[in-house]
């Protein structure tokens, strides 16, 4: 409408003039509803023929569009296990800091799994006392038998020598049974050292291993203890929180509510442009938007980044080869927009709805001497135009209350 009304100012109405005061054609008389286009065709046509060209400047070079958002993400309040609610420390609507418990399951089995395991540790450490007294006991009975052994091993020796003399204090028996006696007493220390090694090994490894188990099992038992108690996991709001004590909650079916973090989805807005406007959109680009959780406010936005991929045409794998025919309707090109001066979009709720234009700037290309006298002509004209449709957003933004709340009914 804008762009028709300031096509005719420069078209129709100079036509008009033309008419009425070079040919003396009177409203009314000469010229009438019925004789308005064959009085006036030229000043229509070409005004029809401006108003086509303006309305595809502007809309291509400075493109609008009504799907803009704050989107964001949620985090799920869900345990690790399924079991029942034994006490809730928050309600709905709470704000939460990060590390702040939310809920508590019931424990009774798992407390039980620690008191085992520290029983066990207990049972361990005492096998380990009973072991070292056991040593000690094996040790005292090593130098019990070493000392039988050397015993038996000197009166062998002396009555060896006795015999090697020639002495018939000596006989062969009883030589032979010395000797039978130092390989029994040679045994009894080999058995006794053998006892203390086994007894070693049993303090050095098969014990310590034993506590280490125990002390896993343990450690074990102390984390499913924990992962009773629900935490948040960042700072936000607890939403959709009806949860009571002895309810059931399972982490497939039936989570317990829902955790808006407080940053989510504020200070970045989401914008889909028309795929016509993918050479026209680009990072640091400026653009407009209006709300309307924020009425009669224009924000100045910023593109922080534009999507390089349209989203209507991702696949999955599957037996089935895609048809482009029945690929659904064109995307859209996604651009983030951020405020250009901070704060001015704090106050407007998360997921809100918006409109927005952005705006092609050609300053710095208007900037190069070598340009030519038509391009210069050109980029003056795409950059001026961007007010018309500056203008239409404003007016867009003063009616949309009229509009929702007389018209839509809501």
């Amino acid at each position: 409408m804008i762009e028709l009304f300031l096509s005719s100012l420069i078209t129709i109405f100079p036509d008009f003039l033309f008419r009425r005061y070079k040919q003396g054609k009177r409203w009314g008389k000469e010229i009438t509803f019925f004789t308005l286009w064959y009085e006036l065709r030229i000043g229509i046509t070409l005004c029809a023929m401006l108003t086509t060209c303006l309305i595809t400047i502007v809309f291509y070079y400075h493109p609008s569009t009504g799907n803009v958002g704050s989107s964001f993400r949620t985090v799920t309040i869900l345990s690790e296990t399924a079991g029942r609610v034994d006490e809730v420390f928050v309600d709905i609507n709470q704000e939460v800091d990060a590390g702040d418990p939310i809920f508590r399951l019931d424990s009774s089995s798992q407390d039980a799994a620690v008191e085992t395991a520290r029983r066990k540790i207990i049972e361990v450490d005492a096998a380990l006392a009973v072991a070292t007294a056991q040593r000690a006991t094996a040790n005292a009975v090593v130098a019990q038998t070493q000392a039988s052994y050397l015993q038996t091993q000197e009166d062998f020796q002396r009555q060896t020598a006795l015999q090697a003399r020639g002495s018939t204090a000596v006989s062969e028996r009883d030589v032979e049974v010395l000797r039978n006696e130092l390989a029994v007493r040679q045994g009894e220390v080999d058995a006794a050292m053998s006892n203390v090694n086994a007894i070693n090994v049993q303090l050095d490894v098969q014990l310590p291993a034993q506590r280490a188990s125990a002390e896993a099992a343990l450690a074990q038992a102390e984390n499913e203890v924990a992962k009773m108690t629900v935490y948040a996991g960042v700072q936000g709001v607890v939403e959709q929180f009806t949860l009571r004590k002895g309810d059931i909650i399972n982490p497939i079916l039936r989570p317990a509510g829902i955790l808006v973090p407080i940053e989510a989805g504020r200070g970045r807005f989401q914008a889909g442009f028309s795929q016509i406007s993918a050479q026209v959109i680009r990072k640091g680009g400026v653009a407009e938007m209006t709300c309307a959780s924020k009425p009669f406010t224009i924000i100045p936005m910023v593109i922080v980044e534009v999507q390089d991929v349209i989203a209507s045409g991702q696949i999955r794998p599957s037996d089935v080869l895609v048809d482009l025919n029945r690929s659904g309707p064109p995307g859209t090109i996604t651009a983030f927009l951020e405020p250009i001066y901070p704060g001015q979009a704090d106050d407007i709720p998360p997921g809100s709805r918006c409109m927005a234009n952005a705006y092609t700037d050609n300053h710095e290309r208007l900037s190069d001497p070598d340009m030519g006298t038509g391009k210069w002509i050109f980029l003056h004209v795409v950059d001026t135009v961007g007010v018309v449709h500056a203008a239409g957003l404003r007016i867009r933004a003063l009616l949309l209350p009229l509009q929702t709340l007389v018209f839509s009914g809501h």
